[in-house]
């Protein structure tokens, strides 16, 4: 640490933002500054990571731009590297495709992770974000100011049928009372309602046609599935179904497979579908009439 840096610290206390106190000659490794950055949201070291890892701190927050356009973040322009001013501005949407990257990181997963982590100066600093270590939250990070009120991008564990999944959302602009304390409350309300939502249901019923088998001579036999398929989901939810024919018969019994039918979602489920009846071969007249 630099002596600009503890000035600079000095001069966004002055300005009531968030900090951690630093020291001339102070070391703090990468993950350090990190968990400075993500936990207790120093805006100070945000400009310090920024200065350390780019020729200035403008080619930073372009990389930052260039970053959020790879990620198909349209409504999202950075101005700063701590996104402090007024001009940094997002959208719930966007910051989900931010989480949903940022979250693939085992380094970043594991800090947002983190209740607590120790500075060499600032000593033990806790993680604004107080959700995590409590019904499964495990991310992500708390922000707020005047302009944004208080926000929160979020991350919940949950199992559903002995799966694993991870709810990501967002919440801006919350304002009902002290800005953090409001955006974690309206978070934990989003959360809930998500992951009460997400649950085991039939996507196809046993008996279900997938397809019509049609002979030759228009005999048509419904070929149906031989169990219902279930997936993992919320009402509304659209998921890709797939009707693989096996190898084609000249005939088909009663019972018989016709087609392997998968559904596509958060798990691979699948069906035999059997004919419903039994399709003939072709009649004597049919093939006489059709002698090549």
């Amino acid at each position: 640490m630099t002596r600009g840096e503890v000035a600079e610290e000095h001069e966004r206390v002055a300005l009531d933002q968030s900090v951690v106190p630093v020291a001339v000659g102070e070391r703090l490794s990468e993950r350090e500054a990190l968990q400075a950055l993500l936990l207790p949201s120093a805006n100070n070291v945000a400009q310090m990571l920024a200065d350390h890892d780019a020729p200035s701190a403008s080619a930073f927050v372009a990389r930052m731009n260039a970053t959020a356009r790879e990620l198909g973040m349209t409504s999202t322009r950075y101005t700063d590297p701590s996104g402090y001013g007024a001009s940094t501005v997002s959208t719930a949407a966007d910051q989900l495709k931010l989480a949903e990257a940022a979250m693939r990181l085992p380094a970043f997963a594991a800090i947002v992770d983190e209740p607590s982590a120790r500075l060499p100066v600032a000593g033990d600093v806790g993680n604004y974000n107080g959700l995590v270590e409590h019904g499964g939250y495990v991310g992500i990070k708390t922000g707020s100011d005047t302009a944004a009120g208080g926000c929160l991008l979020f991350a919940r564990r949950v199992t559903v049928a002995g799966r694993r999944f991870t709810i990501l959302g967002a919440v801006l602009g919350q304002r009902g009372g002290l800005y953090v304390p409001a955006a974690l409350a309206s978070a934990q309300r989003l959360g809930g309602s998500a992951a009460a939502a997400l649950r085991v249901g039939t996507v196809l019923p046993a008996g279900a046609t997938v397809l019509i088998a049609s002979g030759t001579d228009g005999h048509r036999v419904s070929v149906l599935t031989a169990s219902s398929i279930r997936e993992i989901g919320w009402g509304g939810l659209r998921v890709p179904v797939t009707v693989a024919l096996l190898p084609r018969a000249t005939r088909l019994a009663p019972g018989q497979p016709v087609a392997s039918v998968s559904v596509g979602g958060a798990t691979v489920a699948s069906s035999r579908a059997l004919a419903a009846k039994a399709l003939p071969a072709p009649s004597l007249g049919w093939r006489l009439r059709h002698l090549l």
